[in-house]
């Protein structure tokens, strides 16, 4: 049955789980495990409080929480869980998804080396597969035009989903991010808080 969400929800939600989410998911990934989403993490349905203008179409996500929400209509939303960007290095306001791309390359920012030297290596570009970290799909955030190197993507490390891991994109599941893939048209409005 679907659940009413608000901000004090999505806080709460991050403060009382936060803490719980990292050992168990790596510790799985580390050992070769097969991966499974914990399930406040798997995609669902929730209602939406009236107060927030959100449109039909709209992605909405919410940093502190961990979650990113497709929403169906003004008052309901599909749910993922995703992996954000390590404190201080989120995106934060309003794009559009410009351009979308199937197995993406992945080109660590001269910051992104900076912070870990071992990226260097790949400064010309990672061709896109199972081992790049921007997973199977990713979808381009623009602001006016202008790519804002930041991205929703999949991810070679599903156990970072639900946690602050990644140099500021919005990591998702792979088979999730495929499916927004699917369905959002170029041009679609994003807003992350």
């Amino acid at each position: 049955m679907p659940r009413s969400i608000n901000r004090r929800t999505f806080l709460s939600t991050a403060a009382a789980t936060g803490a719980t989410l990292t050992a168990p998911s790596v510790l799985r990934a580390a050992t070769g495990e097969p991966f499974t989403l914990m399930d406040h993490l798997k995609p669902r349905e929730v209602k939406i409080a009236r107060k927030h203008k959100f449109e039909p179409g709209q992605i909405v996500v919410t940093l502190q929480a961990f979650y990113l929400y497709h929403m169906q209509d003004e008052r309901t939303a599909i749910r993922y869980g995703v992996a954000v960007g390590k404190e201080g290095l989120n995106f934060r306001g309003d794009a559009s998804i410009d351009r979308k791309v199937e197995w993406p390359n992945w080109t660590p920012t001269q910051d992104m080396i900076e912070r870990n030297p071992g990226y260097a290596r790949w400064e010309d570009g990672m061709p896109g597969g199972p081992n790049n970290p921007l997973g199977s799909r990713a979808l381009y955030l623009y602001q006016d035009g202008k790519d804002t190197l930041f991205r929703i993507h999949g991810t070679n490390v599903p156990g970072s989903i639900g946690t602050p891991s990644s140099n500021g994109c919005i990591r998702m599941y792979n088979p999730h991010v495929e499916h927004l893939y699917s369905v959002l048209p170029i041009g679609t409005k994003v807003t992350v808080f």
